[in-house]
């Protein structure tokens, strides 16, 4: 069965979440998107794992359902840390297999940090223990390193994190498989590193509000089931693992060097040549994500390896309306547009991945039409992001 699943989403009980992440908004944005499996987020919260324990019913394959939409137990946790004289703060999605799983992480976490006051919790020691932790709970449980090249919260960002899965993690690499990409970088950015042709690399929104599910997301063609999912991103198995959607990763907000302040955005080569430090203040340029991934790199952009999964690079429909109509994402003309598409074709994904040319000008009009279209083949002008200015 072809799907589409986003498997890192927060909850309300995350910090700068939108009160409408609870189950019943996500399981409704959800279908308006076409996602078929969707994450809970932040397991590790009391009161959102008592609630997802609540409105959840179990399935046969492992998931559990709200109003037609399948969930899989996720979280997301902060690793902030000392290590070889370098702060690091790394971020990982931790995949649960069922509820006394999740409760048996989120006891032994508990001995160690406050997991009530945010959805998304901290924690001071080794990431490379949060692996333990959970196959120590069942060896079912994936641990995924999150967006894995923003600067300041990610296995290799530039502030925080390191050169390679093995430093990081060190005993426990072996049980990584897969890493998730992040908004600011694609696939073919990260086929710049040999090192990485073992991992999968996965796409998630990593939404805090219901309209933000599945900006980035993968598409899997396996039975409905949580063991069957998990193989797939662990196998790196091209007929289950079909493609990831992607952002274009030139609209994420840590893709180029930049000073925010300043309003200086640089290219990698660019910041090299004032010594990566603002040219207007002189105080340190934040390192972009495409710096660090020229950094690692070992191969020519470009470079493809034989066993990719392939991906395809989107933009939300919300934003393509916006642009076309030049009004707001949130503006009344600009909602009624997507809604009317919607109701023309079931679920954005389908109008955006798999509806015809033709059509979509017969029920959209010229102008998104053609917009949608230019997205498809990628013939966009996207002004970069850079320390937290989304591109």
């Amino acid at each position: 069965m072809r799907f589409i699943a986003d498997l890192h989403i927060h909850s309300k009980y995350s910090r700068a979440t939108s009160p409408d992440m609870d189950v019943g908004h996500i399981a409704e944005w959800a279908k308006l998107k076409g996602i078929t499996v969707v994450g809970t987020g932040d397991f590790t919260h009391p009161l959102w794992f008592e609630e997802l324990r609540s409105k959840l019913k179990e399935t046969d394959g492992g998931l559990y359902e709200y109003n037609g939409v399948k969930f899989i137990l996720t979280a997301e946790v902060s690793n902030m840390y000392t290590k070889k004289g370098k702060g690091r703060r790394i971020h990982t999605i931790l995949l649960a297999p069922d509820f006394a799983c999740a409760e048996k992480i989120n006891k032994k976490l508990g001995y160690y940090g406050n997991i009530t006051s945010d959805g998304r919790p901290i924690f001071g020691f080794d990431v490379k223990d949060i692996v333990k932790i959970c196959l120590d709970a069942s060896k079912e449980s994936l641990i995924i390193p999150a967006h894995a090249w923003t600067p300041w919260f990610s296995i290799f960002g530039s502030n925080s994190g390191f050169d390679s899965v093995k430093e990081c993690f060190e005993e426990e690499s072996g049980n990584i498989y897969a890493l998730e990409t992040g908004l600011s970088s694609d696939p073919s950015m990260n086929w710049r590193l040999s090192a990485l042709d073992r991992y999968n690399l996965v796409s998630n929104s990593d939404a805090h509000s219901p309209s933000k599910l599945g900006r980035e997301a993968n598409v899997f063609d396996t039975e409905l089931g949580y063991n069957a999912i998990i193989c797939a991103i662990k196998n790196k198995n091209k007929s289950k693992f079909l493609y990831t959607i992607e952002f274009f990763p030139e609209e994420g907000k840590y893709h180029f060097d930049g000073h925010r302040n300043c309003n200086v955005v640089l290219a990698p080569k660019e910041s090299r040549l004032c010594n990566s430090r603002c040219p207007k203040c002189g105080r340190p340029l934040t390192i972009g994500v495409m710096n660090r991934v020229e950094e690692l790199a070992d191969r020519p952009e470009g470079y493809r390896p034989q066993e990719a999964i392939p991906f395809k690079s989107l933009v939300p429909l919300i934003e393509i309306i916006a642009e076309v109509k030049q009004k707001g994402v949130q503006s009344k003309t600009v909602c009624d547009e997507y809604k009317k598409a919607i109701g023309y074709f079931g679920n954005e994904f389908n109008l955006l991945l798999d509806a015809d040319e033709e059509t979509l000008h017969q029920r959209l009009g010229e102008d998104i039409s053609d917009a949608i279209m230019r997205v498809r083949n990628g013939e966009l002008k996207i002004e970069p992001g850079y320390d937290g200015t989304a591109g």
